[in-house]
């Protein structure tokens, strides 16, 4: 009885130091690699057994199931049924047309704590690493894995364009082509009827337009999962944007 008493009740202490956000344990970069060899390699869609064999990695290694990972939590991969397929987002941040800075920008934010920290350091000096991590580990990422934490994020933030060159403030990198984005947007309402007729369609936000291009055609498969994911998205969206009535005036 006196051993029992004295063993750690191991269900809590899982509890304890199992982050409570999420965040991927890989970096941008290495996931924007990953869709490069589905592309490169199988076009849009490969096995994933087969993918870590292109990687020079083994499928059930840690690596590239970390990888993987980070791919589908970014939104550039989905997996299932053994393949990992690439998103419209993932075919957009490979597009050399101009379209793959804007997909990085919302491959980042589609990490629940990459996006929190967006909205908390917008616009100013990211702090120390001691600070970015104490920060992370009040929105509840485990102690043991804050330092992992802190590197996948400044990673990704350097690669997605999101440190200023000039001041080295954190935020979103400008996009060439969002404001023809948001013209065709415009020119879409008024052919569809959405614009009523009036010339004056305001603008629609590059974050909004981005989501837009990302819904899957009329009648192709989308998982209920990721329409539940897309709508987070747009209503984050729509508070980073929008101003609330009670807040306006503020």
């Amino acid at each position: 009885m006196t051993d029992n008493a004295n063993k750690p009740n191991t269900g809590e202490a899982s509890k304890r130091f199992r982050s409570e956000v999420e965040f991927p344990y890989s970096d941008l970069q290495s996931a924007v690699e990953l869709a490069q060899t589905i592309h490169e390699k199988a076009g849009s869609s490969a096995e994933t057994e087969e993918l870590a064999v292109w990687m020079g990695q083994s499928a059930n290694g840690g690596t590239f199931r970390t990888r993987l990972g980070a791919a589908r939590m970014f939104g550039l991969v989905e997996t299932g049924q053994g393949r990992a397929t690439l998103t419209a987002l993932g075919r957009d941040v490979l597009d050399g047309s101009g379209t793959e800075r804007g997909a990085r920008v919302t491959a980042f934010l589609n990490v629940e704590l990459f996006n929190i920290m967006y909205d908390k350091f917008k616009g100013s000096i990211l702090p120390p690493p001691a600070a970015i991590q104490r920060q992370m580990e009040e929105l509840g990422v485990s102690p043991k894995q804050l330092d992992r934490a802190r590197q996948t994020f400044a990673k990704s933030a350097q690669y997605g364009g999101f440190i200023d060159a000039s001041s080295g403030r954190f935020v979103k990198p400008g996009i060439p082509g969002a404001g023809k984005t948001e013209h065709e947007s415009e020119r879409q309402l008024k052919k569809t009827g959405g614009g009523g007729g009036n010339d004056d369609t305001p603008a629609v936000d590059p974050i909004i337009a981005g989501l837009l291009k990302r819904l899957p055609k009329s009648g192709e498969v989308w998982p209920e999962g990721e329409r539940k994911l897309w709508l987070q998205l747009l209503e984050g969206s729509f508070k980073l944007i929008y101003k609330d009535n009670a807040t306006a005036g503020t």
